[in-house]
């Protein structure tokens, strides 16, 4: 059973960086994909970005490249997502969502995502 546990959520200044973490459990590491998603109140859920563990490659939004970097750690069945510079905007609840099996070299659709985690908040305000 796949299971997805985000944490690092945090409440900052404009400016200030956050780590979200998402580690996974129930899958195999070398044929998945996990995206990053937020969802502000009143908004659409947005992808912010994703990385497919075939070949690396990554995705992130328009909003947020330079700024967001997602990156993987295989021995601890974890994923990250270093947000920089963050704005009053980015404030969002934001999930992890894992495509799997997945032997893409590209990230899924939205709707391919079969597994989500339950969120953690981000907030950032002066």
């Amino acid at each position: 059973q796949v299971q997805l546990v985000e944490s690092g959520g945090n409440l900052v200044h404009p400016g200030d960086s956050v780590m979200l973490s998402c580690a996974a459990s129930g899958l195999a590491f070398d044929h998945y994909a996990i995206g990053w998603f937020r969802q502000a109140p009143g908004k659409e859920r947005e992808g912010v970005s994703c990385v497919s563990n075939r070949d690396g490659s990554t995705y992130y939004a328009d909003s947020v490249p330079g700024r967001f970097t997602i990156s993987v750690d295989n021995a601890k069945n974890t994923v990250y997502l270093q947000m920089n510079s963050l704005k009053p905007e980015d404030t969002a609840v934001y999930y992890c969502a894992a495509a799997y099996p997945w032997y893409g070299h590209y990230c899924p659709e939205t709707n391919e995502y079969g597994y989500w985690g339950q969120g953690t908040q981000v907030t950032v305000s002066s």
